[in-house]
């Protein structure tokens, strides 16, 4: 089931949370941060010990302090005016969480919006990559999380997960 729904990713207790993370692993502002912030150090370790992450990938770590079984650390591509691969890129980034979290045997994930912030994809293109690829994996997992940190992004989430719905007409919300 797909669930769309505005909160703090780091309050969601799931199997794995999706940190939108840089190619350093070295954490962040905004999602970054406050997902390293609220794990704890022991997550900084082992990011340090991983080393780094290609943009469209994806590595896994302990949670730390957080209601989670792992944190699923995605590089999601800076916009670069949509030339430049990012698409695909983005895609990768959601994909790989998914094949990560299912070789895991996790039942929920939750993610944030990969890439709209400091990276400045846009809200409208990066959503409806994010719901085909939850939409791809919906039979593979219990609950498939989208959390929106403003009203804003809850709407855009909540209207193009229904433009999809109404196209495919076999969509849960």
């Amino acid at each position: 089931m797909i669930i769309i729904k505005r909160g703090d990713i780091i309050l969601e207790s799931v199997d794995a949370i999706v940190n939108a993370a840089n190619s350093s692993l070295r954490g962040g502002g905004g999602v970054d941060g406050a997902i390293h912030r609220a794990a704890g150090p022991s997550v900084m370790t082992e990011c340090r010990a991983i080393g780094g992450c290609r943009t469209g990938n994806a590595v896994m770590t302990r949670a730390g302090n957080l209601h989670a079984k792992k944190i699923l650390h995605a590089v999601g591509p800076v916009w670069r005016g949509g030339a430049h691969h990012e698409a695909e890129l983005l895609k990768r980034c959601y994909l790989r969480c998914f094949e990560l979290a299912r070789g895991e045997g996790f039942s929920s994930i939750a993610f944030p919006a990969i890439s709209t912030g400091v990276y400045q994809y846009p809200l409208e293109e990066a959503t409806r990559i994010a719901l085909m690829a939850g939409i791809q994996y919906e039979n593979d997992f219990k609950e498939i999380r989208f959390i929106c940190f403003s009203d804003a992004d809850l709407s855009v989430y909540q209207r193009i997960f229904t433009q999809l719905k109404n196209r495919t007409g076999n969509l849960q919300s």
